[in-house]
């Protein structure tokens, strides 16, 4: 694992001015509450590769997480509903969310006009 001092090493101390690093949890970490948003409609997405080397489907019930492994399914909550998704991509990379879901997932859970909500999700 690379460490501060061998970043600033590798970039400069000015790169990693005023940078957040974040240290991602073991990845046995089993649940979180944080924002979701959903991709792949209108925002050209759907079809290109994903980060693990798929073909992007946004009627697939997939999501994008920052740093869980790729396969990994959670359980997703909003309202009483739920979703299961599998991690095939990386994001968002936006304060506060830690889901990207497809658009199929995340109008299961409420409409699209949301743009963003709050979820909880667990391993499935």
């Amino acid at each position: 694992m690379l460490n501060v001092t061998k970043l600033k090493g590798l970039l400069g101390a000015a790169a990693i001015a005023g940078m957040s690093i974040l240290a991602p949890l073991p990845s046995h970490a089993t649940s979180s509450c944080a924002g979701a948003s959903f991709y792949g409609v209108g925002d050209g997405y759907h079809g290109l590769t994903t980060a693990n080397g798929e073909r992007f489907n946004t009627y697939a019930m997939t999501a994008a997480h920052r740093y869980l492994p790729f396969g990994t399914r959670l359980r997703v909550t909003h309202g009483g509903r739920s979703v299961v998704v599998r991690i095939n991509d990386r994001g968002p990379f936006v304060a506060g969310r830690d889901l990207d879901l497809s658009y199929a997932a995340f109008t299961a859970l409420a409409p699209s006009s949301r743009g963003h909500i709050n979820v909880c999700y667990s391993r499935a």
